[in-house]
């Protein structure tokens, strides 16, 4: 017999007395198509009192609705220790902090190393079953909060919230200069870069992006911490929105400021005392300041979204890392010594 997480319940109110169990599972338990089959295929996928029917069925008033579904492992990524730190678990869902240069799922050429390989792990070891189903996902290079669901019905519940614009992501980056205004949007559509098609821009003829933004401090006119919100989902989006304004996030190889274009190649990673003659002291600034971080200094700080089980509305943070803590010290110094 096949094992079961613990079932999602609905208790039918007089308002629905009479109602079909499928409109039930539709309406109130917002069950996708997709998932209905496949509980409609399992034992005890869908009870009404405990007992399993057909979903044509009517209910009644104080009837017991239960979705249950089966348990499942990710038997594909193997078990590794990986470090992340929880922000949050129950029995449906595993919030949690990845640390920067973690990949969150194996791909072609990284199939351990990554959140998934230690998220499975730390599952194993606790001897539970559960397979990983990022919700999102954040680059290699970006630190902070990603949810992780329990199962299929979590996963589908939180999908659907973020196609609907009601999943609200925030960043924290740290930025060369300071926007202007200080608070706005950058409206921009994205694709990619027709001569280096694995970076993108900003162009006419892209996909709608939009990102809000905020400066929470600036350290003179070199650097500032910035808040942003996505409001589109786009590859890249921050990295390149804040380029277009002339803003590039300090540390960030890809999209670099424009004071490299006066560099020659080999000298780009050169130290401070071999850097070429002529840089003004903010050029210069821009050439430590990168070298002070290993990647682009951009961290997802929060997530909030509408719980699929309990339906009640939680906010995650999750604290920055030494890396940017260290680097806005270096740039608050860098603002004493103009």
């Amino acid at each position: 017999m096949s094992e079961y997480y613990p079932p999602i319940s609905y208790t039918v109110p007089p308002s629905e007395d009479g109602w079909l169990l499928k409109t039930i599972l539709q309406k109130r338990l917002h069950v996708s198509r997709k998932l209905q089959s496949r509980l409609k295929l399992t034992e005890q996928g869908i009870t009404v009192n405990g007992q399993r029917v057909y979903i044509s069925v009517p209910v009644r008033d104080g009837d017991v609705v239960e979705i249950r579904m089966e348990k499942e492992i990710s038997d594909d990524i193997l078990p590794e220790p990986i470090p992340f730190r929880i922000l949050y678990e129950d029995e449906h869902l595993l919030i949690v902090n990845k640390e920067a240069g973690i990949i969150v799922h194996p791909t072609h050429g990284h199939y351990t190393g990554t959140l998934a390989n230690g998220v499975v792990h730390y599952w194993r070891d606790k001897g539970e079953a559960f397979r990983f189903r990022a919700v999102h996902r954040l680059d290699q290079e970006t630190s902070g909060v990603i949810a992780i669901a329990k199962n299929p019905y979590v996963h589908q519940h939180i999908s659907e919230q973020m196609i609907a614009n009601e999943v609200d992501k925030r960043y924290l980056a740290l930025v060369h200069g300071v926007p202007s205004p200080e608070e706005g949007e950058v409206d921009g559509p994205i694709d990619r870069d027709p001569e280096e098609p694995h970076r993108r821009i900003v162009t006419p003829d892209g996909y709608p992006s939009l990102t809000r933004y905020q400066v929470v401090e600036a350290y003179g006119s070199s650097s500032s911490l910035v808040q942003l919100k996505l409001e589109t989902g786009r590859t890249h989006q921050i990295r390149v929105h804040m380029t277009s304004i002339g803003c590039p996030l300090i540390g960030d190889k890809l999209y670099r400021h424009p004071v490299y274009r006066m560099l020659p190649p080999e000298e780009e990673g050169a130290p401070e005392t071999v850097l070429p003659q002529g840089l003004t002291p903010s050029e210069r600034t821009v050439l430590l300041l990168d070298h002070s971080i290993s990647r682009q200094a951009l961290h997802a700080w929060e997530l909030s979204f509408q719980h699929p089980v309990t339906r009640e509305r939680m906010t995650f943070q999750a604290p920055l890392p030494p890396d940017m803590t260290r680097l806005i010290a270096e740039a608050k110094q860098d603002e004493l010594d103009q």
